[in-house]
């Protein structure tokens, strides 16, 4: 099916962002094998997603696939994991978030599978996060029907994060810099409180009536617009195919 009218040009730059993220994912050990999933609402019966035989190092702009709201692909070849449509299109459909990024990168999946385990507001760039968290404790197994996306989103709620108990991360945003930004410092965070985890001492917490600022300052959308832009910088140098 082809492009739709005026969406030509933004649905061609979603794929070059997209496979730019992906590709800069698999450079810093977010992806796992040929799984996770990366999704674009680009309308609402139509979304973009990697194809799940493609690893992510490999991901180019014409590779990635668009799929309905059934899980048919309508452009390009291939076809998604089940488990990211049943994820994915539910998250997008229930809560109108754009994008959705879903992985199984180690520290914040590391916190997934701890007892009660809580992004703690120990650092500033936890605190990017306050009160943006959700958790779903309820590991419910493999997502083989899109029963347990509707049921990610309703833990999800009007948050912007949710952590997987036993599993991983979703990260969903407006926009591709405002979602990848947000993944890429949520793992920082995580990273961070593990580290200071394994020392046993008591973690020291940022006051709370900080938090709000830390997380809402001013040039938060404007450095992950920089953020894209320098790592699609890299990729044009060093793996100019990611945007073909």
């Amino acid at each position: 099916m082809a492009v739709r009218g005026d969406n030509r040009a933004e649905w061609q730059q979603a794929r070059v962002d997209m496979a730019a993220i992906l590709r800069w994912s698999a450079r810093i050990g977010f992806h796992e094998g040929v799984c996770n999933h990366y999704t674009v609402m680009l309308a609402p019966d139509r979304f973009l997603i990697n194809p799940h035989n493609m690893h992510w190092s490999k991901a180019t702009a014409s590779r990635l696939i668009v799929i309905d709201d059934k899980g048919d692909t309508v452009e390009g070849e291939g076809r998604p994991a089940k488990t990211g449509f049943n994820i994915h299109t539910r998250v997008h459909l229930n809560s109108g978030r754009k994008v959705v990024l879903h992985t199984h990168m180690p520290y914040a999946t590391a916190l997934a599978c701890t007892k009660g385990g809580r992004l703690m507001m120990t650092h500033q760039n936890a605190a990017r996060f306050y009160d943006i968290v959700a958790y779903d404790e309820g590991f419910n197994g493999f997502a083989t029907a899109t029963e347990e996306g509707d049921r990610m989103t309703r833990q999800l709620g009007d948050k912007r994060v949710l952590f997987l108990g036993n599993h991983g991360v979703i990260v969903t945003g407006d926009t591709i810099m405002d979602a990848f930004d947000d993944l890429y410092y949520l793992e920082r965070a995580c990273q961070v409180q593990v580290l200071a985890m394994s020392t046993g001492r008591e973690l020291s917490l940022i006051p709370e009536n900080l938090a709000p600022a830390l997380r809402d300052f001013g040039t938060r959308h404007e450095n992950a617009g920089l953020f894209l832009s320098a790592i699609k910088e890299i990729l044009d140098e060093e793996e100019p195919a990611y945007s073909s």
